[in-house]
């Protein structure tokens, strides 16, 4: 295993999550689990990273993030509302203060008219404490070019830039 991994925005992301004492959970598809791999990267992680599920198959997602079965018949793994019930999922499940999900087509097959190859749904949540209403999810929709390598490393790259900057908002 090549531990060659950069470490800057997940250093920047773990002093976030220190000085806010919070923690983090993701649910990975496209990425296999190479956003966790960059969190733990980081000397440390344990102070604020509790889980990582790649939950790759429909089933899976259904079984341990509570993704509805509408939702996936409806939109299909590749959606916004299917990265939103994963983001939220993983952060309650794990019963985390922030939860990253990614699902896309990678490629180099699976692309469709409406989400080509290279198509990536990043979703990150937030729990607030009991009571504020503070709680949301967002998600954001990218197109990365490149082969299925390419794409992975964009998406671990954006998910990170996505949840270094909601931690920053807040």
């Amino acid at each position: 295993m090549n531990d060659d991994i950069d470490r800057e925005l997940p250093m920047e992301i773990a002093d976030a999550l220190r000085d806010a004492e919070e923690t983090l959970a993701v649910a990975e598809s496209c990425t296999g689990g190479l956003i966790g791999a960059a969190i733990t990267a980081v000397p440390g992680a344990s102070d604020y990273f509790d889980s990582g599920l790649t939950t790759y198959a429909y089933d899976a997602k259904r079984r341990h993030l509570g993704v509805s079965r509408e939702a996936l018949d409806e939109h299909g793994a590749v959606s916004e509302p299917v990265a939103h019930e994963m983001a939220r999922g993983i952060r309650d499940v794990a019963d985390v203060t922030w939860g990253i999900s990614t699902t896309g087509v990678a490629g180099p097959t699976g692309g469709t008219d409406a989400n080509p190859v290279g198509t990536v749904y990043i979703g990150v949540s937030y729990a607030g404490p009991w009571g504020s209403e503070d709680s949301y999810s967002t998600v954001s929709r990218y197109v990365f070019d490149g082969d299925r390598a390419d794409v992975r490393a964009a998406t671990v790259e954006r998910a990170l830039e996505d949840l270094l900057a909601e931690l920053e908002a807040r």
